[in-house]
């Protein structure tokens, strides 16, 4: 039973979040020490702001969690999908963060112990397996810290 596959994503979806060697900043250098304030200011009207960008991360994290579950849903086409500042505020940063750490867990839990063969399982009927989402995911998340990493030098600079 070879769990290689299963590693190597757990392996990433920490990294991402605690650190590697290889990303320069990650999640919790690069988002933990934001005030609330500057979590939900976006730096220009045409970006999102960094509450935006982490609470969107989450909602396709769900995402591909339902999948795993054998359920589909559209969130392409959902207002989940990019929920706005002010919806956001209710919610409140320290939970939005605490929310998008927990989501890493449950991802992990969802492959934690399976072997590399679980992976190929095809998603409903579509072309693709688990392997593909995760790795979506993962992809996903890193496009996105790069745009956060954007908005954060926005709001640190003196015009």
């Amino acid at each position: 039973m070879s769990q290689l596959l299963v590693n190597n994503l757990i392996r990433q979806l920490n990294e991402i979040h605690d650190g590697s060697k290889w990303f320069d900043q990650y999640f919790q250098e690069k988002i933990g020490g934001l005030s609330e304030t500057e979590a939900f200011t976006k730096p220009h009207p045409f970006m999102h702001s960094v509450a935006e960008q982490v609470s969107h991360m989450l909602e396709w994290r769900k995402e591909c969690m339902q999948r795993f579950l054998d359920k589909k849903y559209d969130l392409m086409h959902a207002p989940e999908d990019w929920k706005d500042n002010e919806q956001l505020q209710q919610t409140g940063w320290p939970a939005l963060l605490e929310a998008f750490e927990q989501s890493r867990y449950d991802m992990i839990a969802l492959i934690d112990g399976k072997d590399d063969a679980y992976l190929e399982t095809p998603f409903q009927d579509t072309d693709y397996n688990y392997h593909y989402l995760i790795e979506g995911i993962i992809q996903h998340d890193i496009y996105h810290m790069g745009q956060i990493g954007i908005v954060v030098k926005m709001l640190n600079a003196e015009f």
